[in-house]
């Protein structure tokens, strides 16, 4: 069954389980939250989040078109500022898919279908879960070298799929990787991508020994 929420484009990807802040100053957005806060039971102040495809957050030419895979989020804090901005904390609850999109009203309402995890048939997700966490233990260990310092360092779930979900966010990958593990229909699925993704950014590091401390990143979080 489909249902209607608020719709927050972004320049980067949201996954289930994981906690992002925002900061939210454009009028549609500051609507949104008007919106949710007005909503007095805080487990349903839902919206959506999308990757923008074409366009930008903010500016005169805007939004072009958004990836239709997305995440249902929650919002789970917020402080307001004396000018009408936000800085929010939302969490990820649930993968989505967008089905339509109305922008006639103060801020983007899309018609959505969220997406239940397919459990993948025949496999040890605890091995695969553990298989992918070794590797990114090594890519840590020489990203870290390459910068100098520890990085990546965080706690990460155990759980097969939120493990999956969590590395997705945390290592630095483009947004379109990120956006091809979000769509993935399995936990295991995104483990062998993630691995994939590791060794290339391993391949790039060992190419770039020269240059100590370097911004491996592709990918930033973004305001509004």
């Amino acid at each position: 069954m489909s249902e209607q929420l608020p719709i927050f484009p972004l320049n980067t990807v949201m996954f289930p389980g994981v906690t992002v802040p925002l900061h939210v100053f454009e009028d549609r957005y500051r609507a949104l939250v008007h919106h949710l806060l007005a909503i007095s039971d805080k487990s349903m102040r839902l919206f959506g989040i999308v990757a923008i495809r074409e366009g930008y957050e903010v500016g005169r030419h805007g939004v072009q078109s958004v990836h239709r895979v997305g995440c249902v989020v929650q919002l789970s804090s917020v402080k307001p500022y004396g000018d009408g901005r936000f800085d929010i904390e939302v969490v990820g609850r649930q993968r989505m898919r967008l089905a339509g999109l109305d922008a006639s009203g103060s801020f983007l309402v899309g018609d959505v279908d969220t997406l239940s995890e397919r459990t993948a048939k025949g496999s040890d997700l605890a091995h695969e879960a553990g298989r992918t966490f070794h590797i990114f233990q090594e890519y840590r260990r020489r990203l870290s070298d390459l910068r100098g310092t520890e990085v990546l360092d965080g706690e990460l779930p155990k759980d097969p799929e939120y493990l999956s979900y969590s590395l997705a966010a945390t290592c630095l990958l483009t947004l379109q990787e990120r956006q091809s593990m979000l769509e993935a229909d399995t936990a295991l699925d995104r483990l062998i991508l993630l691995r994939l993704a590791l060794r290339e950014e391993m391949r790039a590091m060992r190419a770039i020994p020269s240059l100590p401390a370097t911004e491996v990143a592709r990918t930033s979080w973004s305001p509004n």
